[in-house]
């Protein structure tokens, strides 16, 4: 699916008519939507093209001048309406924007709020009402959170619309219920000695959780927040309630420039009607799916 066909030509350069020697030049473009998907089903769907352009193909292919190769502009371009010319780039960049933001807002209050309910908070009934709000938090349907971006940071601080800062913070509610469950289980797996010989040697308990516990948590905080990070590459819901699901072109270059993710853009060309974008669909799946895998393995190891 990552295969584009590319039409070769040869041409002279103005030198010749200039009187000097000729040079050949060598280029290689991309064929139409409708010329690729013909090439590739073997002349079979010729949907799209008139006799002459289906000729026309049959001759370039004779020639040898038709080729099957990998599509590299498929990860060095944005979006386009033509199917031959979009690209992932774009979205790649603003889902990393937003995870950046999403991770930086959500990690150190999540670890914060754990080591509290964990290691000073009393066992009082307000405790107890925290705890039973963050597990159902985490069963929220993600459709809610875009419901509470779009109230409180569109309507109420009036931030841009459609921003990787504004998603990262949606999808920051999002993951923190995650966060602070997995750093709670890690906390709790810290043996008691630990926290008994820093007591023993004079420490403090701000000390004590800070010098011995949390370290010693800390992979197992580190697999919460991939695995939050996995999540949060992976949304779709929340983004198009804060308006990330419009035509972005242009790559971002900061966390206020217009900016779509990679789900959003997989949605996007799903229901575009071009048999282009199929393919485009079923390649940016795959390399979603590949960074998935990847930060899931890196979570196992």
């Amino acid at each position: 699916v990552l295969l584009g066909s590319f039409a070769h030509f040869e041409a002279e350069n103005a030198w010749q008519h200039a009187g000097r020697d000729a040079e050949t030049i060598t280029a290689s473009v991309p064929l139409s939507d409708a010329a690729d998907q013909y090439m590739k089903s073997g002349g079979s769907q010729p949907a799209g093209l008139s006799e002459k352009q289906r000729a026309l193909l049959d001759r370039l292919e004779e020639k040898g001048a038709i080729a099957f190769r990998l599509n590299r502009e498929f990860f060095t371009r944005g979006d386009s309406r033509a199917p031959e010319s979009a690209g992932m780039l774009a979205s790649l960049i603003g889902s990393l924007l937003l995870v950046a933001v999403a991770i930086a807002v959500a990690l150190p209050i999540g670890v914060m709020a754990a080591v509290y309910l964990e290691e000073f908070a009393r066992k009082t009934l307000l405790a107890d009402i925290i705890e039973v709000a963050i597990n159902n938090l985490a069963a929220v349907p993600s459709i809610i959170f875009g419901l509470l971006g779009l109230s409180v940071y569109l309507i109420l601080f009036d931030l841009p619309r459609s921003s990787a800062l504004v998603g990262g913070l949606t999808v920051a509610l999002m993951v923190l219920p995650t966060i602070i469950i997995t750093t709670r289980a890690s906390l709790r797996a810290v043996p008691p000695s630990v926290r008994m010989a820093a007591v023993a040697l004079g420490a403090s308990p701000v000390q004590v959780a800070s010098h011995h516990v949390v370290p010693y948590a800390l992979p197992g905080i580190m697999t919460g927040t991939i695995l939050a990070v996995a999540r949060a590459m992976g949304e779709t819901a929340p983004l198009l309630m804060i308006g990330m699901v419009a035509f972005i072109a242009d790559v971002p270059r900061g966390f206020l420039d217009p900016a779509t993710a990679m789900p959003v853009q997989i949605y996007i060309w799903a229901s575009s009607p071009e048999l282009g974008f199929l393919e485009k669909t079923a390649s940016a799946i795959l390399l979603l799916l590949a960074i998935l895998m990847a930060l899931n393995a890196l979570a196992i190891y």
